[in-house]
């Protein structure tokens, strides 16, 4: 089966800067789109970063010019480089696919389990 695993979160300190990665395994026949949203505490999810399957790139208000979106295709991993971090980023980051695995079907809700950013200082 296909499975998000979702790693590199930690604690930093404002400023800062984290790589996040999203390894994707199984066999995955198209990628359309993959993303990043975050569930900051006690508060509803939100998008963040998608990447599109032809490479074009979307981001959140809150994040541009501070987050980056990329994949390795070699290696089935996506990305988010978070730089100048804030308090206000602390949340649980999730990565997301709209996949069409190797059953030809396509999904729109592939889940990682996510990982935890906190920012402070």
């Amino acid at each position: 089966q296909v499975q998000l695993v979702e790693s590199g979160g930690g604690l930093v300190q404002p400023g800062g800067s984290l790589r996040l990665s999203c390894a994707l395994s199984g066999r995955i026949l198209t990628p359309h789109a993959m993303g990043w949203y975050r569930q900051p505490p006690g508060k509803r999810g939100e998008p963040v970063a998608i990447l599109s399957g032809g490479g074009t790139t979307e981001y959140g208000d809150s994040v541009k010019g501070r987050f980056t979106v990329s994949r390795d295709g070699a290696k089935n991993t996506v990305y988010l480089q978070m730089s100048n971090l804030k308090p206000e980023d602390t949340a649980v980051y999730y990565c997301n696919g709209d996949l069409t695995a190797a059953d030809g079907r396509r999904r729109r809700d592939y889940w990682g389990q996510g990982t935890q950013v906190t920012v402070s200082s």
